[in-house]
């Protein structure tokens, strides 16, 4: 499986997700709130915040909420608590680890629902580096093959000191150490390349496969965690088969 679904990991559209727009929104704004907090406030300038306007304007997030969001990353706005970013580490079950990323407002309550969700599955939050060594923190950019030039956002990318550059499954993955992030960001834009998704994200260095069985079970944990609000993002160590997600959307 291509590499881009570690790092966007397996979010999977369901009908509940509609029922909790509220929650939805909560994730989105948080998610524009960092974005603008580490890049500054004008989405020109700023690819991530950029894709997450566009996530919140496909979920038909309102726009007086898009720009309080940019304001409370920003600092403009101090009416409402201070946003953390955090990160957990977790044990999945059969050799699967997690890295968790959170945004929240109460260090307490997260970790409590955290440790709920893993414990439940017959899982476990990590001591801090338990999991975390398995992982390279790379900048990762996807960009949708469709009428693109592999050869020039290959360029474009080395020029900017990416390390690898691939083409699967639909979409080029551009990835490289954090330190290139905004020079490929400035290299795509020359040669009028716009990025899917675009971040700093956790990838493993060695996959574990599961029988299908396991993996569902593995990626219905993952699930349960994406669904709290305090969680951003998951990464994870599990290889992700076709026949495993195939099954996984039947249910």
């Amino acid at each position: 499986m291509s590499g881009h679904s570690h790092w966007s990991t397996i979010k999977r559209k369901k009908g509940a997700a509609d029922a909790k727009k509220g929650a939805v929104f909560t994730r989105l704004a948080r998610e524009i709130a960092m974005a603008a907090r580490r890049g500054g406030g004008d989405p020109s300038m700023n690819v991530s915040l950029a894709l997450a306007i566009e996530r919140a304007r496909a979920s038909n997030m309102p726009k007086d909420s898009i720009e309080r969001a940019i304001k409370r990353g920003t600092g403009e706005d101090k009416s409402e608590s201070e946003l953390i970013e955090t990160t957990y580490e977790g044990y999945l079950g059969h050799g699967v680890v997690a890295i968790i990323e959170c945004v929240t407002e109460n260090r307490n309550r997260t970790v409590a629902e955290l440790r709920h969700i893993l414990t439940r599955a017959g899982g476990d939050l990590a001591e801090s580096g338990s999991a975390s060594w398995q992982f390279d923190r790379k900048a990762v950019y996807s960009i949708k093959s469709d009428g693109k030039n592999f050869d020039k956002v290959f360029e474009a990318a080395l020029e900017a000191g990416a390390d690898d550059v691939t083409e699967e499954d639909g979409y080029i993955e551009v990835i490289g150490a954090p330190e290139t992030f905004k020079a490929i960001e400035e290299s795509l834009k020359k040669v009028n390349i716009k990025p899917e998704e675009a971040g700093i994200r956790m990838i493993p260095k060695q996959e574990v496969e599961l029988e299908t069985n396991e993996a569902i079970s593995i990626l219905r944990t993952v699930e349960a965690l994406e669904d709290s609000d305090d969680v951003q993002n998951v990464y994870t160590n599990l290889r992700v088969t076709e026949e495993a997600l195939a099954m996984l959307e039947e249910e």
